[in-house]
């Protein structure tokens, strides 16, 4: 199962994705997070886990990933040449991977430098790595970039299923609609949690699919805490059912 997890900034995507990740492995069986956010850097402390290099390393880099792009144009009538090939996780070089027991992460890439270009060649890396990696032995929870911008660069192309982080905001509410209309244009399923409610955050169920809904995450002080220390994020007891029903093979019951 591939598990893409999107939404507005700050609606805590990060978060979601290393709580999710936690659980099915917590369940004993394989996950792999891949964080396809390029302007993120605090994803593997949320798992508890050290800074991975870049994946795009394996290319020469940024630069290198850049050429690699260009010199596989084999053909005038080739729009997308391929940069992989089908892969699992144990071909990934072990220098470009982290984790523990279970659990492990792989970071496309990142923005190291100012000045240093747009983050296209990530996004096109990405999509490829999702697309060509074979996960029938494990999980896979991709943690993407803020907004749609990754719809446009197909990085959903890949996965099974698309879950949008939803806050208590109008904001987030408008682009949980457009990820719906997306993903029904590529035949992907999409898949609401609901994050940071409390009383005052009710209303939010009134405003969304609620047939989307897989489950809603309180405003909880220990995970703000984790996340404003750059720390591993607690166990919450709610995820334990939203995996379930994600996992699930056939549809949501909420």
């Amino acid at each position: 199962m591939k598990l893409v997890i999107c939404g507005k900034g700050g609606s805590g995507k990060s978060t979601v994705s290393a709580l999710i990740a936690r659980e099915i492995a917590a369940r004993g069986d394989k996950v792999l997070v891949v964080d396809t956010d390029e302007s993120n850097f605090g994803l593997y402390k949320q798992l508890g886990l050290p800074q991975p290099k870049d994946f795009m390393d394996s290319f020469g880099g940024k630069k290198g990933l850049g050429e690699k792009m260009r010199m596989t144009r084999r053909s005038e009538g080739e729009k997308r040449p391929s940069l992989l090939e089908e892969f699992t996780i144990e071909d990934i070089p072990a220098e470009l991977i982290v984790g523990e027991d279970d659990l492990n992460l792989v970071a496309i890439g990142k923005i190291h430098n100012y000045g240093e270009g747009c983050a296209c060649p990530m996004g096109r890396l990405a999509r490829e790595f999702i697309e060509k990696l074979k996960a029938d032995s494990m999980h896979v929870v991709v943690d993407t970039d803020a907004g749609i911008e990754h719809f446009g660069r197909g990085v959903e192309a890949g996965c099974d299923k698309i879950v949008v982080v939803i806050d208590p905001s109008h904001e987030s509410i408008q682009l949980s609609a457009k990820i719906s209309e997306m993903g029904a244009k590529i035949n992907k399923p999409v898949f609401f949690l609901l994050n940071r409610m409390n009383e005052d955050a009710s209303e939010l169920l009134e405003l969304v699919d609620g047939a989307k809904i897989v489950g809603a995450l309180p405003n909880d002080r220990d995970i703000f805490l984790a996340c404003l220390k750059g720390s591993r994020v607690p166990e919450v007891k709610e995820m334990k059912e939203i995996v379930d029903r994600l996992l699930e093979k056939t549809g949501v019951n909420p």
